[in-house]
């Protein structure tokens, strides 16, 4: 059974994305340090069913990097969890959706795009794998043609 912290969460998440879509991301199209964000839909990893997030993310070289920092919690989120058992998802930018593949960062790829991309974008980001106690996921989505 979900806690009440859970719910709220969830909650509040539904509200931020219908928020979102309801604006074309004009109202939480804004991470609170000023990244850019994105509604990231993906399946479920156990359920199949899709799910979907608001995500800062970087763009570059026409890919979007996510970094499952989850604000420094311990705890990695769900999504980079999902993404990790999935090949493909939908991100909706603004009002412009499209479909991605998804490659979750490993090793040295994944240390580059963490300090190239990540934290010389978004320096704020750079404490969060200390402050978490451990190594910050990132994913690259490419749009399919």
């Amino acid at each position: 059974m979900a806690t009440l912290v859970q719910r709220v969460w969830k909650a509040g998440n539904a509200a931020a994305v219908w928020m979102y879509r309801r604006t074309g991301g004009k109202v939480g199209g804004r991470a609170k340090g000023g990244s850019p964000v994105l509604l990231l839909s993906v399946a479920g990893r156990k359920s199949g069913l899709p799910h979907t997030v608001p995500v800062a993310y970087v763009e570059r070289d026409g890919s979007y990097y996510l970094a499952a920092t989850a604000g420094g919690q311990p705890k990695e989120p769900q999504w980079i969890r999902n993404l990790r058992a999935a090949s493909t998802a939908t991100i909706e930018v603004g009002r412009d959706k499209r479909m991605v593949s998804v490659d979750v960062l490993h090793g040295g790829e994944s240390d580059a795009a963490w300090r190239d991309v990540i934290v010389a974008t978004y320096p704020s980001f750079g404490p969060y794998e200390a402050k978490s106690g451990r190594k910050i996921a990132v994913a690259r989505l490419t749009p399919t043609a």
